[in-house]
């Protein structure tokens, strides 16, 4: 189901989502200051190209660094990105078929809001508690 859900995302959607991501995301890489942001970019444009199966974890040592740049990016750019996929998300939720991609659209609002210190992993990578388990000492 996940793999139906997948590509009718991608037809609709994911590919012109992802080409945006991808696009900021190389321009952003650009400049050395920028690089980290280009890099989340570009880890966004995966998530939205096949988002179904996957899920937003934090990443284990992420710092002040990331909290100084996500603050940075929600200020000037993570809460319109975040506002365009609220609004798809309704916009898809207006009919049955659309409700799946419109929920997968609201899971995109997180990584947009705030994309430093976060990771993007399968959902079979989860242990039952929700913790990565590649994060977990001793494994």
């Amino acid at each position: 189901m996940r793999t139906i859900l997948n590509i009718i995302w991608l037809v609709f959607s994911g590919f012109w989502m992802a080409l945006g991501y991808a696009l900021v995301g190389v321009v952003l890489c650009l400049l050395v200051v920028t690089i980290p942001f280009g890099i989340a970019c570009l880890r966004m444009a995966s998530y939205a190209l096949w988002p179904f199966g996957r899920v937003l974890v934090d990443r284990p040592g992420a710092g002040a660094p990331s909290v100084i740049g996500n603050v940075l990016w929600f200020l000037l750019a993570g809460v319109w990105i975040a506002i365009g996929h609220v609004v798809t998300g309704v916009l898809m939720c207006l009919t049955i078929i659309g409700i799946p991609l419109g929920l997968a659209s609201f899971k995109m609002v997180p990584v947009a809001l705030w994309p430093l210190g976060k990771e993007i992993v399968p959902v079979s990578a989860l242990r039952k508690d929700g913790i990565p388990a590649h994060a977990v000492r001793g494994w």
